[in-house]
């Protein structure tokens, strides 16, 4: 059994996000001498995991059950249980999934969060689990040509709100950059055509196109590969040891693979791999 929190609203955690969100990096989360999180999580019995809820195939709420599921969610139940911990799954807007661990409201962000050197100056990360990479979204009847962001100077263009694909697509001067609170909302505007494309995960695009009813199509990869990883606060080396360890058995096991299989259609597990199977 898993338990879900209700969704942690943006006001909550609006303060704490602003001081920690600067610029393309966050602030270093401030040194803790408490014990290690492994001890803290073992005597609570819980592992508090902090995802997003709203981004398919990764973690989203089953639209029959209602209850939530996704690669992300399997995941973080697979650490879970080579933790001996229940999971308890806190729902939280994308721009509020770092700062909840940073604050400790959560113990890992297990949410598809990218890896980059910014974010590797405030986070622990774990061993990759999966890897992915950047691409662009437009819709089916779009005549324009985009080989790279550059052009899409002078158009409009959807991402996640705190993501990397908003610091990508900002980098990229004379783009018009309008950023969501989740996926859903991207997409419904490049839909009805109040954007021209949306950035986002590659391994999303390709399950979204054969889920989704929308009048949409998966533009060129842009960008470079991405490392995906589990996020934890800063000075707990036993938990981070024992998170690596739960993942290097499940890719070496062949878990990461059925999983990546099973929500992605190709094995997203190994960096070599995924390289080969881009999905287009």
């Amino acid at each position: 059994m898993y338990k879900v929190v209700a969704r942690v609203g943006r006001r909550r955690l609006a303060g704490l996000a602003a001081g920690l969100v600067t610029g393309l990096g966050l602030l270093p989360a401030p040194d803790a001498h408490a014990a290690d999180l492994m001890s803290q999580a073992k005597a609570r019995g819980v592992l508090r995991i902090a995802v997003e809820g709203t981004y398919p195939p990764f973690n989203f709420k089953d639209p029959k059950s209602g209850h939530l599921t996704g690669y992300d969610v399997e995941v973080a139940r697979l650490v879970a249980a080579g933790l001996k911990l229940r999971p308890q799954f806190v729902l939280v807007e994308w721009s509020a999934v770092l700062p909840a661990v940073s604050s400790g409201k959560v113990d890992a962000a297990i949410s598809q969060v990218i890896i980059t050197p910014e974010r590797a100056q405030a986070f622990d990360f774990s061993v990759p689990y999966t890897y992915s990479g950047f691409q662009l979204i437009v819709r089916k009847n779009e005549r324009a040509t985009y080989r790279s962001l550059a052009d899409l100077k002078g158009r409009k263009l959807g991402v996640r709100q705190g993501s990397v694909f908003e610091q990508q697509a900002r980098a990229v001067k004379g783009i018009e950059v309008r950023s969501y609170p989740a996926v859903p909302e991207n997409l419904q505007d490049l839909a009805f055509g109040r954007i021209d494309a949306s950035l986002d995960d590659s391994l999303m695009v390709s399950f979204l196109l054969k889920n989704s009813a929308l009048p949409i199509k998966a533009g060129p990869r842009v960008g470079k590969d991405a490392r995906v990883g589990v996020a934890i606060r800063k000075g707990n080396p036993q938990f981070k040891a024992a998170v690596d360890r739960i993942l290097n058995e499940a890719r070496a096991d062949g878990t990461l693979r059925r999983l990546s299989l099973k929500w992605f259609g190709i094995d997203a597990s190994n960096a070599a791999r995924q390289a080969v199977q881009r999905p287009q």
